[in-house]
C-alpha cells in the first residue's frame, strides 16, 4: 500500500468522504493541502528532499482565496506535479462529470483514476486507491462512458445538423421537413428517428435531452 499521500481539497478532509476511504488503508503519512499552491510547494519540497509523495488525491475545483493563487485549479496542480514527479500516482476526485474533462484529464494528462463525489464516493474512491496501488486504472463505473472516444464512431455533416435542430427543440417531424427543405438525406421521418436511435446508443444518451447535453459537452454542437 502507498506509504505517504497528499491529498488537496479545500474542505477540511476530516470531515470528507476522504477520511473515510483511507480508514483501516494502514497509510503510514497522510498530509493534507486546501489549495493547489500549498499542495505543489509541499509535492515539490518532498521532492527535493528524496522524500517524494507516492500519491496525490486532488479536487478539481477550489474555492477563491483572498492570496492571488498561481495554480487555479486541481487540473493545473496536476499538470504541473505530473511535471515534477512523472512517476507521481495521481487520482482525482470530484462533482465534475462532463465527459470532454473527464477525456482531457484521463488521456492528456494521464491521471491514474477518476473517481466522481457521489453516494457511492466513499466506496470508490477505497477501490480506487486499491487499483491504482497496483497500477490499475480506475474510473467510477458511471462515468466510463465518458473514456469512449467519438472517432470509433463517425460523425457527419449529418448528425451535427441534426443534434442542432434538436438542441433549438425541434420535434423529429420538424427536423425531417428541415432536411426536406435544405435537400439533405436522408430526410424521412423514419431515416431521422434511427439516426437519432444510433446517436443516443453511442453516446449512451437515455433520451434526446441527455443526447444534446452530452454531445454539447464535446464539443460537437
Amino acid at each position: 500500500m502507498f506509504q505517504k499521500v497528499l491529498i488537496a481539497e479545500d474542505t477540511d478532509y476530516m470531515s470528507s468522504g476522504i477520511k473515510i476511504a483511507l480508514e483501516n488503508l494502514e497509510i503510514p503519512e497522510i498530509e493534507y493541502a486546501q489549495y493547489c499552491d500549498e499542495a505543489y510547494l509541499k509535492l515539490k519540497k518532498a521532492f527535493l528532499s528524496n522524500e517524494s509523495f507516492d500519491l496525490l488525491i486532488s479536487d478539481l475545483s477550489f474555492v477563491d482565496n483572498f492570496n492571488v493563487q498561481k495554480l487555479a485549479s486541481g487540473e493545473d496542480l496536476i499538470k504541473k506535479a505530473k511535471e515534477l514527479q512523472p512517476d507521481l500516482k495521481v487520482i482525482v476526485f470530484s462533482i465534475e462529470d462532463k465527459p470532454y474533462r473527464i477525456q482531457h484529464l484521463c488521456k492528456e494528462l494521464s491521471v491514474d483514476a477518476y473517481v466522481w463525489k457521489s453516494i457511492h464516493g466513499q466506496k470508490d474512491l477505497k477501490r480506487a486507491i486499491k487499483a491504482v496501488n497496483q497500477n490499475n486504472f480506475f474510473i467510477t463505473p458511471k462515468l466510463s462512458h465518458s473514456l469512449r472516444t467519438i472517432e470509433t464512431f463517425e460523425i457527419t455533416e449529418y448528425d451535427v445538423s441534426l443534434l442542432k435542430y434538436l438542441a433549438d427543440g425541434m420535434d423529429q417531424r420538424e427536423i425531417s421537413k428541415e432536411f426536406k427543405d435544405k435537400k439533405m438525406k436522408p430526410s424521412s421521418v423514419s431515416s431521422v428517428e434511427k439516426r437519432l436511435k444510433i446517436l443516443k446508443e453511442n453516446f449512451n444518451a437515455n433520451n434526446p435531452t441527455q443526447l444534446v447535453a452530452i454531445t454539447k459537452d464535446f464539443g460537437l454542437i
